[in-house]
């Protein structure tokens, strides 16, 4: 029979095991960057998950009787819901008005990253299996809940309903690749007014004398990192009040990721004033951190979006996945996109509360993917005014 094996930590996986789960040939992009046994490893060599973070790492493995790893997912305990993106401080709020302890808590995801991957590695027969492990380990251990954040539209709906998991649809703005020729042509695809407006950021962002560079692989250099750290720790202390990833976890990233990332650079002769770091899929631009040392009008859209636009269609990717929340990316060409999620609570009747709220807050959401999409930049065809 298959043995289920709760792991200390990342680093008890063999890398090249886990990678092969998660869909990483070796020596080819990953498809998705931040399930691999490199970025997980990363957080935890530097601090940013463990000992004070409120993120301690325990992967759940599934191993066969030969000992070959079959399944796994990236499982931690979280003692707080920073970091996650798919908001439950309601829920932990009223659990706890009720007189129930919310946290410790389980979570399968990847920390600090709102991308939508798999959590469930390996072959789908496998993903029931891993979920009774995570709910039995939930039950034995009196926890308040079980998350699965950001998992594929196939591993919701595949596991909603199991068990009593409860399924979670939220949205983000992501930029689809139509084919596009280059950026005048996604330009030529927008409404006349959106285009408009565009170009004129585009030229404000222009007009600040500064020069732009996108960085990856071995073009970017330790320097960067230093002038890109100020730059997150600026952003980091407005939004979070305390920046989630450590210095040390740039470093990492640049010994074994630097070919998976894009780091877009505003120089002012040759000092570096703002940045935009993005990670690279086999098909996808994940849009991560950005931060500027000075006020620049319109840098931040030609840094963090046209920039990456520009480079995905140069580099015939499908699409760029802008990161958490804004409508303000509507306008700029990314349009709103399902996210998943699903929970386990275990209480009962609090369980049946939330599930009431899920199911409001989808109708919700649906409803304003539709408005949002039908009334964006795109021009409108005949048929759609038709319609």
């Amino acid at each position: 029979m298959p043995d289920l094996v709760l792991l200390d930590c990342i680093t008890d996986v063999a890398a090249s095991e886990w990678d092969a789960l998660a869909s990483t040939p070796p020596g080819r992009r990953p498809r998705d960057p931040f399930t691999t046994h490199r970025f997980l490893a990363a957080l935890q060599s530097s601090g940013s998950t463990g000992t004070g973070t409120g993120w301690t790492a325990r992967p759940l493995t599934l191993r066969g009787e030969d000992g070959r790893l079959l399944a796994a997912t990236p499982l931690y305990v979280k003692s707080h819901s920073q970091g996650e993106y798919i908001f439950d401080h309601g829920w932990a709020q009223a659990w706890e008005r009720a007189g129930g302890r919310y946290y410790p808590k389980l979570q399968v995801a990847v920390p600090f990253t709102p991308a939508t991957g798999p959590r469930f590695l390996g072959p789908a027969a496998y993903r029931e299996t891993l979920l009774k492990g995570m709910i039995a380990i939930t039950e034995r251990n009196r926890l308040s809940s079980l998350h699965i954040t950001f998992c594929t539209e196939a591993e919701a709906k595949s596991l909603a309903g199991t068990e009593g998991i409860l399924h979670r649809t939220t949205q983000q703005y992501h930029w689809e690749n139509r084919g596009y020729a280059d950026f005048d042509a996604f330009l030529a695809d927008l409404s006349s007014r959106k285009r408009k407006t565009i170009r004129k950021e585009r030229a404000t962002a222009q007009s600040h004398g500064l020069t732009i560079r996108a960085l990856t692989g071995d073009q970017i250099e330790p320097q960067h990192w230093d002038a890109f750290w100020a730059f997150y720790q600026d952003t980091g202390a407005r939004k979070w009040g305390t920046p989630y990833l450590t210095r040390r976890a740039f470093d990492a990233f640049h010994e074994t990721m630097r070919d998976d990332m894009l780091l877009v650079l505003a120089f002012d002769g040759p000092r570096p004033v703002a940045g935009a770091l993005n990670f690279i899929g086999q098909d996808t631009l994940f849009g991560r951190y950005w931060g500027c040392v000075a006020d620049y009008p319109c840098l931040h859209f030609e840094l963090c979006y046209y920039q990456a636009i520009d480079w995905a269609i140069a580099q015939g990717l499908s699409r760029v996945e802008a990161g958490a929340q804004g409508e303000h990316k509507l306008a700029r060409g990314y349009l709103p996109t399902p996210i998943h999620s699903l929970h386990w609570i275990a209480d009962p009747g609090f369980r049946r509360a939330v599930a009431d709220y899920l199911a409001a807050e989808a109708r919700a959401v649906t409803e304003d993917i539709e408005v949002l999409t039908r009334f964006g930049p795109f021009r409108r065809t005949a048929t759609d005014r038709a319609d």
